[in-house]
């Protein structure tokens, strides 16, 4: 009996301008929910490290991003299918990625979001949005990358 060889895993980095929230609740999510299908890494433009209510957010969900740092996509030392950048500033700024398709999906930025908040507690409701419009979209993968 031969055994048909299982497809290679589409190469996937989501790209933020500081990689500290979005791009690094999408790698947590692309690696959770897609693990057999997307091999899932994250980057910054202008990396600026971790963002604690994300891990937080993430943590409520099930999905453990705290080995995760922030990093720029030189110190990945290998080579994409697909960038997605997922913050409006990356995607003008977007470097260029040699034989990788650049697609653009857009979040709000929950720091941003949250900027009023007089605690974290009230801050939360704004990463646990952005979390789950990211978990939708990564729910998709790999066929969205494929279609556009």
């Amino acid at each position: 009996m031969s055994s048909t060889p299982a497809p290679a895993k589409l190469k996937v980095m989501f790209l933020c301008t500081g990689n500290s929230c979005r791009s690094q609740m999408a790698e947590g999510w692309a690696r959770h929910l897609k693990g057999d299908s997307v091999e899932a890494f994250s980057a910054g433009t202008s990396p600026h490290g971790m963002n604690k209510l994300a891990i937080r957010a993430m943590a409520e969900a099930g999905v453990d991003i705290t080995s995760h740092w922030s990093k720029t996509p030189a110190e990945l030392k290998t080579t994409f299918d697909v960038v997605v950048t997922v913050c409006d500033s990356a995607h003008e700024s977007c470097p260029i990625f040699p034989g990788a398709r650049i697609v653009h999906v857009g979040f709000e930025d929950p720091p941003r979001l949250a900027k009023g908040a007089a605690s974290d507690d009230e801050a939360m409701p704004h990463y646990r949005r952005v979390r789950d419009e990211i978990r939708k979209f990564i729910e998709t993968l790999p066929a969205s990358l494929n279609a556009k």
